[in-house]
Formats: structure tokens, C-alpha cells, sequence
């Protein structure tokens, strides 16, 4: 917990000196108003302190409002957010009956002074009704106002915040959580720690690392890049992004969040280094734990190039012992052992089995190793999501996907079922391609 701004955020204070806050986010459709009520409930009841619901349309507005409705009139009182792209009309017309709204004011027009002027727009209407706003600023969806004046960097994503905190303070608005969110775990805490000193820890932090997947890895990458700003006394709430039941985030980002305010132990018992490597020996056999527990005890270290090896000891064996150190150097960004998968965890915009097209992509994938393969919910902010990928695999919806090679679409309108095989053949066909370039050299 960090001494930033108080924001109030209904029933939930985040900053301040507050208990870190745990979030999690919806992936049923707004427009479904009982299903996501149904899901509220279920996060509320698991632990959640703040709930995000997208708003992909003004004409979702009122969705989200009978939500909250009906939410409240159960009694319970989880604090809603609000989670807008593009549109500054529709995060106008949703501040009044939510208690928080997530915007990236760049995204509100190409030309940075009206965006601007939507923005100071918004923050009125937010003031009028007692409304948070979170400034959220992702790596690769930064714009071309920014990476022009400071590229595409860690550095650039927290003078991108830089400059809408600035008008925040112009327009007397302190009500304003930041995240500085990225896939790759360095580019995140860079960016965080770079914001941090810039503001000299004023403003409340939002942490969590984008798309990082599901299963082993992704809570892995989660609780590697939260707990390492978490233990330098940087940040105030966090999500763990899982493509899973959202649920399943939940329980993750509390352990990791009591851990680093000291409520729990490690389980780690024996540590030493030598040279630059490593050992460690654990106790328990309580294998979600290990997992987080490792990530927690050496993410930073790995991350900060302190140490170059770790070798653990579990007593889940010695094959455990080398897929968590094979896992957590990958995690790190320091050795790559298998592919690289950026996922997103799905939302009310995505239109297809996002977990399942996640597996099928793994299936065909898993042997090239150090690619880094993006698969993505939607076409809305997909593409600029998988900053850091080789490959991206976005859903149109419809039963059609759009394959990428970097950030250009090479093929559209893929059926599903073919896609995970139309996009392995994208992928040998461009390594043939380089390296009968390298051979010709």
C-alpha cells in the first residue's frame, strides 16, 4: 500500500494508505443483463473489491445500468467500473450510474486537442456525480501522438499518463487511478517505476500485466510483475488478467496482495547465492502456492538482472522443480524454453471461444520455441494489444478470425476451424522465407 491521493471509488477507497484492492473483470456480454448479474454475484461472493464491466456501445449504457441496479438491490455493494474504448460519448453517458470509468483519453480522437477537450468533458461530468475515473495507458496501444514524440517505450507510456494527470490538475479532478499495462514483465515495471518517480508516488497506481494468459503461466507472469512493484511499495489496487473464468482471478491476486503487506509467509525455507545463481528449497506440497510463491520471492531479482540462474528445490519432485525455474526465467523476459502466448482474458466484446481458440493455437504451436504468439478477443483494441507478438490471432466474431504478422493482417475472414492451421502455416512459411534469405546472405 502506498501514501498516494484517497481515491473513493463507492464503497472501496484505493491510495492512501488502503489495503490493496483486488479487481477482477466480467467476460459475459453486457447486453446480457442476467448473466452478468450472475457473474457479479459469483465475484462478489469469492472476494472481489471492484468489478469491470465493458461498454462497447452508448446503446449498452442502459445494460450496465440495470446491472447495477439489480446488483444493489440484492445488497450487494461491489463497486462497478465502467470500461470504455474509443468513444468519450459513451464514457459520458455511463459516469452517472458507475462508480468508476476505465478510458484511454488518446483513444477519445487522432487529434490531441479534442481528445483533450473530451476528456476535460468527462472529468466534469465524473465530479458531478462522485465518479473515478482510471487513466488506462497500454503498451502498444499508445497512439501516434505519443510514439512520435517519445517512441514506443516504458518511458513513453508514463509521459503519456504524464499528460493527462496534468489536466486532471488543471481541471481540480484528484479522483484518478493510472495503469501502465503491458504483456512483456519488464516493459510493465519500467513503465509503473518510471511514473512512480515522475510523480513522486502521488497518484494511486492500478497494476497488472496485460494478456498474460492463463493457466501455470499466466499466474506466474501475473504474480512476477505485480509483486515486484508491490514489494518496492508501488501500487494501490491490481487485477490478475487470466483467460479462464474471471473468477479464478480473484483468489491469485489476494494471495499476492496479502503477501506483499506481509499477512503471509513464503514457503520458501533455505536460500543462498552463489555468484550470480540462485538455490532455494521450498516445503509444502501445495503446488498453487509454490507457483506463486517463487514468482514472488526471485520475479524481481530476475527482473533487475540480480541474479542470471535459479535452480529450486520442492518436494513435488525434480521435474516440478525444473518446469517452475523454466517458467519463471521465461516470465522474466531471460530465457525462453517453449512460445511465448499472449492472451487476453475475454470480455463482453468477444465473440468466440477465446480459451478454446488459446488451446488449439498451443497445440499447434508449442514447438517453436521463443515465438511469441498473440490471441486476442476482438478486433477492437486486439491489435494493438499484442505489441510484443511475432504472430496474433484476433476474433472478428462471426465464426471468422484475422491473422497477423506483427501488426499488419495478412488474412482475414479465417474460419475458426481452420484458423489455428492457416496461422501454422503463416508461421513456417515465413521461417522458410528468413531463412532462405540468411542462407542466400
Amino acid at each position: 500500500m502506498s501514501s498516494s491521493l484517497k481515491v473513493s471509488i463507492g464503497s472501496v477507497t484505493v491510495g492512501g494508505g488502503s489495503p490493496v484492492a483486488v479487481q477482477t473483470m466480467c467476460n459475459t456480454h453486457t447486453r446480457d443483463v442476467e448473466a452478468t448479474v450472475a457473474q457479479c454475484r459469483r465475484m462478489a461472493l469469492a472476494g472481489a473489491d471492484i468489478i469491470r464491466i465493458t461498454v462497447p456501445t452508448a446503446d449498452d449504457v442502459q445494460h450496465i445500468r440495470r446491472i447495477h441496479s439489480c446488483l444493489r438491490a440484492e445488497g450487494l455493494d461491489t463497486p462497478l467500473v465502467a470500461d470504455i474504448h474509443f468513444s468519450s460519448r459513451t464514457a459520458i453517458a455511463v459516469a452517472p450510474y458507475v462508480e468508476k470509468v476505465r478510458i484511454n483519453p488518446g483513444n477519445f480522437h487522432p487529434d490531441h486537442a479534442k481528445a483533450s477537450a473530451e476528456f476535460v468533458r468527462l472529468l466534469q461530468v465524473c465530479k458531478d456525480n462522485g465518479t473515478a475515473i482510471r487513466i488506462g495507458v497500454n503498451h502498444g496501444s499508445l497512439g501516434s501522438y505519443i510514439t512520435e514524440k517519445y517512441g514506443n517505450t516504458p518511458q513513453a507510456m508514463a509521459l503519456a499518463a504524464l499528460e493527462w494527470l496534468d489536466i486532471c490538475d488543471a481541471e481540480g479532478f484528484d479522483q484518478a487511478v493510472v495503469s501502465l499495462k503491458a504483456s512483456n514483465t519488464k516493459v510493465m515495471t519500467r513503465a509503473y517505476m518510471e511514473l512512480q518517480e515522475r510523480t513522486k508516488g502521488r497518484w494511486p497506481l492500478h497494476l497488472g500485466v496485460t494478456e498474460a494468459g492463463g493457466g501455470d503461466s499466466g499466474r506466474i507472469k501475473s504474480a512476477v510483475g505485480i509483486s515486484s512493484l508491490l514489494s518496492r511499495g508501488i501500487g494501490d489496487t491490481l487485477r490478475v488478467s487470466l483467460t479462464e473464468d474471471p473468477v479464478n482471478e480473484i483468489p491469485v491476486g489476494k494471495y499476492i496482495a496479502r503477501r506483499c503487506s506481509g499477512e503471509l509467509p513464503s514457503s520458501l525455507i533455505k536460500m543462498h547465492v552463489e555468484g550470480r545463481k540462485a538455490y532455494a528449497e521450498y516445503q509444502g506440497e501445495d503446488r498453487a502456492r509454490l507457483l506463486l510463491d517463487a514468482s514472488m520471492d526471485f520475479g524481481r531479482y530476475l527482473l533487475d538482472n540480480e541474479i542470471d540462474e535459479l535452480e529450486l528445490h520442492t518436494p513435488l519432485g525434480e521435474d516440478f522443480d525444473r518446469y517452475l525455474s523454466d517458467e519463471l526465467m521465461q516470465a522474466c523476459r531471460r530465457r525462453f524454453y517453449k512460445p511465448e502466448y499472449i492472451a487476453c482474458p475475454g470480455c463482453g466484446r468477444t465473440m468466440y471461444d477465446l480459451q478454446g481458440a488459446l488451446e488449439a493455437v498451443k497445440e499447434r504451436t508449442s514447438h517453436l520455441k521463443g515465438m511469441v504468439i498473440a490471441v486476442m478477443g476482438c478486433i477492437v483494441n486486439g491489435p494493438g494489444e499484442m505489441a510484443d507478438a511475432d504472430w496474433g490471432y484476433v476474433g472478428e466474431g462471426g465464426g471468422r478470425v484475422t491473422l497477423y504478422k506483427g501488426r499488419e493482417a495478412v488474412l482475414r475472414h479465417v474460419p475458426e476451424a481452420e484458423a489455428p492451421d492457416r496461422l501454422l502455416e503463416l508461421i513456417e512459411g515465413g521461417k522458410k522465407s528468413a531463412d532462405g534469405q540468411t542462407a542466400r546472405k
